[in-house]
């Protein structure tokens, strides 16, 4: 929710470069060069998001390997992105480059509303994402029975209708007048710090943090039964020769292997030789499990970019909220902040090309249809 008042202006005076109207316009706030330089980028910004997000959509829809349920969050968070790329950044730019703003008080709330609403979404879709892994990792077996397209779709409406609840104060306090600006009070400030991004970050690291903890202990549960496993056949050598300790346990063991054994011939056959499951059963779960580890890990570097893009922005904002003239910012660096928050849009598609194979295959799939048909 970058329109903001810059850090340096007062609490009722708007900043120098959106206080004249649209009939009187100031000085430009930047030279032709610079500002020639803002619109070439941004618009690169802007054509990224759409295509990268546009073509993560399709790949979700159009790849058997990504039709998972979990991932129409991806649909999701994608869709987004490509309305912040089409509704807000134009609109921030335009106000950027002129100095003031210029489509009217009706379209600023909707803006402003628009604005804080889909970086809400975003960070609230990575919220309900990181507890989704979670739950399949702890419940495997019950969760994933539960995780139905009808439920993700579900939690996915939770999601909007959070983030809409969050969003709509500043259609009811907006300043309506030339500059578009959100409510300026502290308690504001704060409040939708809070609730847009401190808290829910931090639910989010706090939940990963959970979910390497258990990955961390099923990784050394393994380990320690692939050792034991590995260690048998020299224990019962060891219990032959007349080693106490050892031949304890293995004896019981033999004990319990000959009580079984001592069933029907054909329970006999069965238990010494167990049926194999079908290749094609357990190529699928591997593959299944492959395939969660690598999204469990291209999501928390999705969700740690996200932070990283979001934080100096939300950070400032709330310093100068609270400290106010004593806060010496640059105005220069807060908008800097903020546009890096807006860089964020156009990362994903790119983190999930560098960092998952199944969605570079997609995206080569799509792109490389597209090019033969034209």
């Amino acid at each position: 929710m970058p329109a903001t008042v810059p850090p340096n202006s007062s609490l009722d005076n708007v900043n120098q470069t959106s206080s004249s109207s649209p009939k009187s316009p100031p000085l430009l706030p930047h030279s032709q060069v610079v500002s020639v330089l803002i619109v070439l980028v941004v618009t690169v910004i802007i054509l990224g998001t759409v295509v990268g997000n546009v073509l993560v959509v399709v790949a979700v829809f159009t790849s058997r390997a990504l039709r998972a349920p979990q991932n129409l969050f991806l649909v999701s968070l994608a869709s987004a992105d490509i309305l912040v790329a089409t509704l807000v950044i134009p609109f921030s730019l335009a106000n950027e480059v002129m100095g003031y703003w210029y489509f009217g008080s009706t379209w600023c709330s909707f803006y402003l509303a628009l604005d804080v609403l889909f970086c809400t979404s975003s960070i609230v879709h990575l919220c309900a994402i990181s507890l989704d892994r979670y739950w399949s990792v702890t419940k495997a077996v019950s969760y994933n029975h539960k995780r139905t397209p009808k439920r993700i779709k579900a939690m996915i409406s939770i999601v909007w209708l959070i983030s809409i609840v969050i969003s709509s104060p500043p259609l009811l306090m907006t300043k309506k007048e030339e500059e578009c600006l959100l409510n300026n009070q502290t308690w504001y400030i704060l409040s939708s710090c809070l609730v847009s991004f401190f808290a829910p970050g931090i639910i989010m690291i706090l939940v990963y943090c959970k979910i390497y903890r258990v990955a961390k202990q099923r990784a050394s549960t393994v380990f320690v039964a692939k050792n034991v496993m590995e260690r048998q056949p020299s224990q019962s050598e060891t219990c032959f020769v007349g080693n106490t300790g050892t031949c304890q346990r293995v004896r019981e063991l033999d004990d319990i292997d000959l009580e079984e054994r001592s069933s029907s011939s054909k329970t006999k056959t069965s238990r010494l030789k167990p049926p194999a499951p079908p290749p094609m059963s357990l190529s699928k779960t591997k593959v299944a499990q492959m395939r969660e580890k690598r999204f469990t890990f291209v999501l928390a570097v999705v969700m740690g970019v996200f932070v990283l893009c979001w934080f100096p922005f939300f950070f400032t904002y709330s310093l100068q909220a609270v400290c106010r003239e004593n806060c010496t910012i640059p105005d220069t660096l807060f908008n800097l902040f903020f546009w890096i928050g807006y860089c964020n849009s156009c990362l994903n598609p790119i983190i999930y090309t560098i960092f998952n194979r199944d969605f570079r295959r997609a995206f080569k799939k799509i792109l490389f249809q597209t090019h033969k048909h034209t």
